[in-house]
């Protein structure tokens, strides 16, 4: 069977969804997760964007050593260079160069003509080729070009030494056998075509995405390229959940083979969930909570009789357990360490004794500590900015009943280590917690959106909330999770305010020019 690669774009693509802000930690512990998933390229983000996201993907690029390292830039030398100085630890590392080919973007958005355009894209290849081994150069927008100008400028950035060919489907406008034809086309005219790699970058904004992603290898392409859980721009990306599994229960129909390892499919998607904060729908497909769930008594009847009735896909082959009990208070710490090793986790000392406290202190009130309540222990430590002055939640106290105005009192600690303490009201018990917190704030605060979800089920399920929110006109995200429903909002909302003091604003891009 032939192989194919898979670039993963959920770090740089997947955290351009509107309202997505991970910090440095958060990205290493998403990246590490795609290694141990098994993708052969990261696109760790866009170093030329700011300073935080040159740094975070400099981080990664020392991390991470079993796959290869991309980061993006536009075809200007500045860019390359920067990406560059991100990159050259690497151990791999590839550089994603991209210009649009399509006859709007030349006219409305680079204002050059195509000559210019395939000048430029070959002297910034050419250039590139000077500092990387590996070069992806991107046609943006060429699903929407005219295909003899993209054979013609394919031809000459493989010339220059572009080793890799990306053919996006950038705004999502394609059929299958539009984008599938389009791909036989370049195998066909494009004579250095054999030199390089093609690759396929699909957007889902009329829901093809995967569909399309498939007609291109099914046409040539031995790169997929796309996101976990599908997460990016507008609708998102090719979900590269969906697009392992298709291949691997379809094998009659896609006889291709890749080096991930479907188990980890789970707990990937719920670490990028998690961290992003962006819900995935219950009917969505492989990792939505719907997908392996049969209500009709036909279906129930028929799955009982024989999975494959009902069910094309096993459970176990993305990761999916039963949730027993996994700990109990009687647990020691050798125990501990052993079950957060199986859960794929490697924490400090002092970050898994923090883990274990906390650990403990679910014992006392939960019964039954699972898998799922580990994971979100262990990923809210892991991922804890602890360096860095921030405020603190002390103590709470809400009131709230039918016949009383739901009045709030918090304690918090600021990031000057002063005690700060005041009493706020509000039409319900969390709006009355987020006045009183905000007065205590001197950040300038607006709440955009508030989520509220459990871990697991049962009555005794943790409370995990996620907010959007703008602070001191940077948006961020937070999140927070407990046992307790307004703790677990307290908690999310100081975690969005606190990284006001360790992300770097992101620079607004404008269209490269030159």
């Amino acid at each position: 069977m032939q192989n194919i690669h898979i670039f993963d774009t959920t770090l740089r693509d997947g955290e351009q969804s509107p309202g997505v802000n991970l910090n440095q930690l958060e990205k290493l512990e998403i990246a590490r997760q795609l290694e141990r998933f098994g993708v052969n390229v990261m696109e760790a983000g866009f170093p030329a964007s700011s300073q935080g996201d040159f740094e975070a993907v400099r981080a990664i690029a020392r991390t991470v050593r079993n796959v290869s390292i991309a980061g993006l830039a536009r075809a200007t030398k500045s860019d390359i260079d920067t990406t560059w100085e991100a990159l050259k630890v690497a151990e791999a590392p590839r550089l994603h160069l991209f210009i649009a080919t399509s006859p709007i973007h030349m006219t409305y958005k680079l204002k050059k003509s195509p000559d210019q355009v395939v000048q430029l894209a070959v002297d910034m290849v050419r250039y590139a080729r000077e500092k990387f081994p590996q070069v992806e150069w991107s046609a943006e927008d060429a699903s929407r070009s005219d295909l003899d100008f993209l054979a013609q400028i394919i031809e000459k950035v493989i010339d220059a030494g572009a080793t890799v060919i990306n053919l996006p489907d950038t705004v999502g406008y394609a059929t299958p056998e539009e984008y599938g034809r389009m791909f036989r086309y370049i195998k066909e005219n494009v004579p250095n075509i054999h030199k390089a790699v093609l690759s396929a970058h699909c957007h889902n904004d009329l829901g093809m995405a995967v569909a399309n992603s498939l007609a291109a290898v099914e046409n040539g392409a031995t790169q997929i390229e796309g996101t976990i859980n599908g997460i990016g721009e507008r609708a998102g990306n090719a979900a590269l959940e969906e697009l392992a599994v298709a291949m691997a229960i379809r094998q009659d129909q896609y006889p291709y083979s890749t080096s991930l390892n479907l188990k980890e499919i789970k707990r990937t998607s719920d670490l990028v969930r998690k961290l992003t904060g962006m819900a995935i729908a219950p009917n969505k497909a492989v990792v939505g909570q719907n997908a392996f769930a049969h209500e009709s008594g036909i279906h129930q009847d028929g799955v009982l009789k024989h999975p494959q009735t009902y069910e094309i896909i096993d459970p176990a082959m993305v990761g999916i357990q039963s949730n027993e009990l996994v700990l109990g208070k009687h647990s020691g710490r050798h125990a501990f360490k052993d079950k957060i090793e199986k859960l794929g986790f490697s924490l400090a000392d002092d970050k898994a004794e923090e883990a274990f406290k906390q650990f403990k202190l679910l014992t006392d009130r939960k019964k039954e500590v699972t898998d799922e309540d580990l994971f979100t222990i262990l990923t809210d430590i892991q991922t804890s900015v602890t360096d860095v002055k921030k405020y603190e939640l002390l103590a709470y106290q809400v009131q709230s009943g039918s016949m009383n105005l739901p009045t709030a009192t918090v304690a918090l600690a600021t990031p000057e280590g002063i005690r700060v303490e005041t009493a706020r009201t509000g039409k319900g018990p969390v709006e009355a917690l987020y006045n009183t917190l905000e007065a205590l704030i001197k950040e300038e605060i607006h709440l955009a959106k508030y989520q509220l979800s459990s871990v697991g089920q049962g009555r005794d399920a943790l409370a995990e909330v996620h907010v959007k929110m703008v602070v001191n006109d940077f948006p961020v995200s937070g999140r927070g999770a407990s046992q307790d429903v307004l703790e677990a909002s307290a908690r999310a909302f100081l975690n969005a305010v606190n990284r006001v003091f360790y992300s770097q604003p992101v620079k607004v891009l404008q269209p490269a020019n030159s």
